[in-house]
C-alpha cells in the first residue's frame, strides 16, 4: 500500500495478526523510538503507527522532530532526520493488552542488543506501561530515566494510541517537544 491507497480488508487486518514490520534503523541515530508493538493496520500497511487516529505522527510533528507532517508510509525518510523506530515486542496484535509479561521482558533484552548494536544518542519508549514491565521500573513515569540503555540516553513518552485519552494531541505534542529540547545540543 502507498499514501493514499485503500484501507486493509477485514480479511487482511486479521490475516496481519502476529506479523512482523521491519525496523527503521540506522548506526548513529539522534532518537530512537520504541512502540509497544505493531497493531493490525500497521502489520497490513508494514508502517509503523499507521492505524488512523494514532497520534505518533502528529506528536512527532508538533514536538518539531519533523518540518511537515510525515504519512506513515514515509517513515524511511527519518533515518536521514536521524531518528528510528522499532518496538518492545516485534508480533502484531490488535492491543498492546495482549502482549504477555515474557514478551515485553524478552524484548527489554532484544531492544537493549540493537541499541549496543545501533548506537543511538537517545531511546524513546512510547509507552510507560511496556517499559515498566519489560525493564523491571514499576515506578518509572514519563520523561528522563535515571540508567542509561547500552549506553543510550533513556526518555519514556506517553502511548501516542488513540486509546489513551489521558493524552490530548497537544498534550502529546508537548511531551515529545520537551523529549526533543533534551536531545539539542546545547548552544554556546
Amino acid at each position: 500500500m502507498t499514501a493514499g491507497t485503500t484501507r486493509p480488508t477485514r480479511a487482511e487486518l486479521a490475516a496481519a495478526a502476529d506479523r512482523t514490520i521491519p525496523d527503521v534503523l540506522a548506526p548513529g541515530l539522534a532518537v530512537l523510538f520504541v512502540g509497544i508493538n505493531p497493531g493490525l493496520w500497521s502489520a497490513a500497511t508494514g508502517w509503523h503507527f499507521a492505524r488512523p487516529g494514532n497520534r505518533f505522527w502528529p506528536a512527532l510533528h508538533r514536538g518539531g522532530f519533523t518540518a511537515r507532517l510525515l504519512h506513515p508510509s514515509e517513515q524511511d525518510e527519518l533515518p536521514a532526520l536521524g531518528l528510528g523506530i522499532t518496538n518492545m515486542a516485534a508480533r502484531a496484535s490488535a492491543r498492546a493488552d495482549e502482549l504477555s509479561a515474557e514478551e515485553l521482558l524478552d524484548g527489554a533484552v532484544i531492544l537493549t542488543d540493537k541499541v549496543a548494536r545501533y548506537r543511538p544518542r537517545w531511546v524513546a519508549v512510547v509507552g510507560v506501561t511496556a517499559y515498566r514491565i519489560g525493564f523491571q521500573r514499576p515506578k518509572a513515569t514519563f520523561g528522563p530515566q535515571p540508567e542509561l540503555l547500552a549506553g543510550a540516553r533513556l526518555w519514556v513518552l506517553p502511548n501516542p494510541s488513540g486509546l489513551n485519552a489521558h493524552f490530548t494531541p497537544v498534550t502529546l505534542g508537548l511531551a515529545f517537544a520537551e523529549l526533543r529540547a533534551a536531545t539539542e545540543p546545547p548552544t554556546p
